[in-house]
């Protein structure tokens, strides 16, 4: 069943929720929404597992608003949902720009209802390059990016879906995947690209207190294998699972091996 909650007076965040059981809140990844987990929604209920796929604002079927594309108000958001919804013993997962949203909830409002976390090829704890952080794209890449959404956004999406996955991808999946990236607002894509330029989460990493799994493709061209030592390093109970013939997209690239490796940390 799908459920619109209101996290503030007038904004309402959509959620995806299938199964009972243990929740596991997945955030997904600019610029699509929660239908990428599609094959994790399948999967979990049949496990005993509750899936819960939160659309962030401006995506999906969330309400499309002028402010809020940072990652506090992101975070605010989804503890709305957690407690609209009554969640315990909350798996949050984090994709790509999720990864550092869930690691600013698990900061900024203390880990409250998660017991467990994981980062799916997080965007973290930085996207963009700083002297003291040499890894991820260069202010002048995400500059370049956002201007091309502002001219040719379904062009500039397009290319940016080459660079997601490493596997062969029928024309029917690409078509697929690169329409996620359509539905969002044009705006909401713009701020969040602004967002993942501007933030710095390394602050976020030492307040993490929870078990925490980091998948991440060793062949990603988006956030690079290296941003994995900067979490590792930084979260106390964290561990690394690499996918070595995964880009980006690693839910897709080694799809069974995510599907075992994601149901061994749950069952944990």
């Amino acid at each position: 069943m799908g459920h619109f909650i209101e996290v503030e007076k007038g904004v309402k965040i959509f959620a995806e929720d299938i199964g009972e059981g243990q929740p596991v809140v997945f955030l997904h990844g600019w610029p699509v929404n929660h239908k990428m987990f599609e094959y994790q929604l399948n999967e979990l209920p049949e496990k005993g597992y509750r899936f819960i796929g939160i659309d962030l604002r401006g995506y999906g079927k969330s309400d499309r608003t002028k402010d809020g594309y940072d990652y506090d108000t992101m975070a605010d958001d989804v503890k709305a949902v957690i407690d609209d919804l009554k969640l315990d013993h909350v798996v949050l997962a984090g994709f790509s720009m999720g990864g550092p949203i869930a690691l600013r909830y698990m900061a900024r409002h203390e880990g409250y209802k998660v017991s467990k976390l994981m980062l799916l090829a997080a965007a973290a704890p930085l996207f963009t390059q700083r002297d003291d952080y040499p890894y991820g794209l260069t202010t002048e890449e995400t500059d370049d990016i956002i201007t091309n959404l502002q001219t040719d956004r379904p062009a500039m999406l397009a290319e940016f879906g080459k660079m997601f996955f490493e596997s062969e991808l029928s024309e029917e999946f690409k078509e697929w995947f690169h329409g996620l990236g359509l539905e969002a607002s044009s705006y909401a894509t713009i701020k969040s690209a602004e967002a993942l330029r501007d933030e710095d989460g390394r602050s976020d990493l030492a307040k993490v207190n929870v078990p925490t799994a980091i998948f991440h493709g060793k062949k990603d061209q988006i956030c690079p294998f290296e941003f994995t030592e900067a979490m590792s390093d930084s979260i106390q109970y964290s561990f690394v699972i690499p996918f070595e013939n995964s880009g980006h997209g690693l839910f897709f690239d080694e799809k069974e091996k995510f599907k075992s490796e994601l149901l061994r940390f749950l069952e944990q």
